[in-house]
């Protein structure tokens, strides 16, 4: 029930015994005058009739009826207050929250992605292999197909270490051989060739024929492996 109604009802409930009591209370008058008179006209005992009247006004039953509605006034008069202060609307405060916290709703994330951009890849510089070494016959020959070992012998290596080790008689299923994984194996150089094909399985053969194919067709041992990686295969 809203406030403005309860008020209404406490000041509708309070007007009837106000009524009520105002009546109780010309009817008390008009006893008590009726009382003054009749005092009067029977004086000549030599009592004061004004006062007879008055001492017998707290025992009459009108002054019971008065007092009676005075005190029920009272207690509705405090019924009434109680009803406007428990009708007393009282609105919830939204929490205020503290300046270190965030709002789940409206916070700003950090950056941390890492930008993508059209800078160059990063330099890998790599140290020469052990000498005597398959690599080291690789990072011997690749200045002369104009790759600079240095930041391009990486990329060969892990095509060749996935293909076949760097073993020159690594042999394939499907046919492939030696170091590069050729197929068939007769585009190399017949010195790259297996032993059983009339060849020596030379390692410097087959390697400056891979080098070759991969310029031929990538362009750098990186773009190559970067093929590679896509399908598996170069």
């Amino acid at each position: 029930m809203s406030q403005h109604r309860r008020r209404a009802h406490a000041k509708r409930r309070g007007r009837r015994p106000i009524s009520f009591l105002l009546i109780t209370t010309v009817t008390a008058l008009v006893a008590i005058a009726a009382g003054l008179v009749v005092a009067i006209s029977r004086s000549g005992g030599g009592i004061d009739p004004t006062a007879a009247a008055l001492a017998a006004i707290p025992g009459s039953h009108a002054a019971a009826m008065l007092e009676q509605q005075r005190q029920q006034m009272i207690l509705e008069d405090s019924a009434a207050k109680t009803l406007s202060l428990v009708g007393s609307p009282k609105l919830a405060t939204r929490p205020t929250p503290s300046s270190g916290s965030s709002s789940s709703s409206s916070s700003t994330p950090s950056s941390t992605s890492p930008t993508t951009g059209g800078g160059p890849p990063p330099v890998v510089t790599a140290t020469a292999p052990t000498p005597g070494t398959n690599r080291s016959i690789a990072w011997g020959m690749m200045p002369s197909f104009g790759f600079d070992p240095k930041t391009q012998f990486s990329c060969v290596d892990n095509i060749w270490s996935r293909e076949s080790s760097w073993n020159q008689f690594a042999e394939n299923a499907s046919g492939a051989y030696g170091i590069p994984q050729a197929l068939p194996f007769n585009k190399m150089p017949q010195a790259a060739w297996p032993a059983s094909a009339g060849g020596s399985s030379s390692p410097s053969a087959q390697i400056s024929w891979g080098l070759g194919y991969i310029k031929n067709t990538y362009g750098t041992p990186c773009d190559a492996w970067s093929f590679w990686q896509g399908h598996g295969w170069y």
